[in-house]
C-alpha cells in the first residue's frame, strides 16, 4: 500500500475513532481512551514487553508521544514497565488486565457506535465485512499454501471467485 493511501486510512480510523470516543464519553462511567492509548495497549496486547523505541517504531510515533501517552497509561494502572532482565538500562512496558479490559470495552463501544452510524447513512456495512472477511480468507489460504494461480478459485473472465 502507498504511503499516502496508508496515511489517508490511518486519518479516517483516527477521525472516526475521536468522534465515537467522544460520543461515548458522555454517556459512560469507564474510562476512556485516546487514539494514540488505544493503539499503545492494542499493540501492547499483540507484542507483550516492548521498550518505548519499539512501542514509537510500530506506531509511528515519535519517542516523546509514546513517553506521554505510556506515563498516563501508568499512573491509570493501565500498563506497567519493569527493567529488561538482558539490558538493565532498559524498561519493558506491558498492558496490564485493567488496561486490556478498558480497550476492549473501548474498541467494542467504538465499533457499535461506528456501525451504526455507517448504516444510519447508508454505507452497506455488512456486505463491507462480509467482503472484507472472504477477502482475508483467501490471503490466508494463499499464505498456507505456495502461491500459484491454480490454487486461487478463478471465474472464466480471470477474475477472483469468491
Amino acid at each position: 500500500m502507498d504511503d499516502g493511501l496508508a496515511d489517508l486510512l490511518h486519518r479516517v480510523v483516527a477521525t472516526f475513532g475521536e468522534i465515537a470516543r467522544g460520543r461515548i464519553a458522555s454517556e459512560s462511567s469507564s474510562p476512556q481512551l485516546t487514539y494514540t492509548q488505544t493503539r499503545i495497549i492494542g499493540t501492547l496486547e499483540e507484542a507483550p514487553r516492548m521498550t518505548q523505541r519499539q512501542l514509537a517504531d510500530a506506531l509511528g510515533l515519535s519517542e516523546a508521544a509514546t513517553s506521554r501517552a505510556l506515563r498516563t497509561l501508568r499512573e491509570a494502572g493501565f500498563v506497567e514497565t519493569v527493567i529488561d532482565e538482558t539490558h538493565a538500562g532498559r524498561r519493558l512496558a506491558s498492558a496490564t488486565h485493567a488496561g486490556l479490559q478498558t480497550f476492549h470495552a473501548s474498541g467494542a463501544a467504538m465499533e457499535t457506535e461506528l456501525r451504526d452510524w455507517l448504516v444510519r447513512e447508508g454505507f452497506p456495512y455488512e456486505d463491507y465485512v462480509a467482503d472484507s472477511k472472504r477477502l482475508a480468507d483467501l490471503l490466508a489460504s494463499l499464505t498456507r499454501t505456495p502461491a500459484s494461480t491454480r490454487d486461487i478459485p478463478m471465474k472464466p473472465d480471470g477474475s477472483v471467485n469468491l
